[in-house]
């Protein structure tokens, strides 16, 4: 399970889609909008992806985990659109034999998924709004805003 969704994250759902009889462990990451951030009271988050280009990052960096380490299962799912403080905007699981490798392995992809999944996240907060994190190119929609007219 690999997908970009307006929906709430079901963390049900990414632990059956890792569900393996192999398996010993599983772990799941739950990434949540917290209500500070660098200082300012923080109101909610909005995500905007390239979905079907962020969707096959994420299986490659699942095939690349299970290269790394001997996991048996990983999904993984992120949020579009408004997610206010306390819910969660990524979810992540990984199921392996072993704790040490599915621990290992969900704490590279959450890292992994932030630094190249072409996922932005802007940053509401009382007084204003910024576009924050890894990425430092703008989503297609923010960009196009910004664009200086053509003559």
């Amino acid at each position: 399970m690999f997908v970009i969704t307006a929906g709430a994250i079901d963390s049900s759902r990414l632990l059956r889609a890792v569900r393996d009889p192999a398996a010993g462990a599983v772990v799941v990451f739950l990434g949540t909008t917290r209500n500070r951030n660098a200082g300012r009271r923080v109101v909610r988050l909005e995500y905007e992806a390239f979905a079907s280009m962020a969707e096959r990052e994420m299986r490659r960096l699942a095939d690349e985990a299970k290269r790394r380490w001997p996991v048996a299962r990983v999904a993984m799912a992120h949020r579009t659109g408004i997610v206010p403080v306390g819910e969660a905007s990524v979810g992540i699981a990984v199921s392996a034999a072993h704790r040490a490798e599915a621990f290992a392995a969900c704490h590279w992809l959450i890292d992994r998924l932030k630094e190249i999944v072409p996922i932005w996240k802007k940053e509401h907060f009382r007084g204003g709004a910024v576009w924050i994190g890894a990425q430092q190119t703008l989503p297609v929609r923010a960009a196009r805003r910004r664009a200086p007219a053509r003559r």
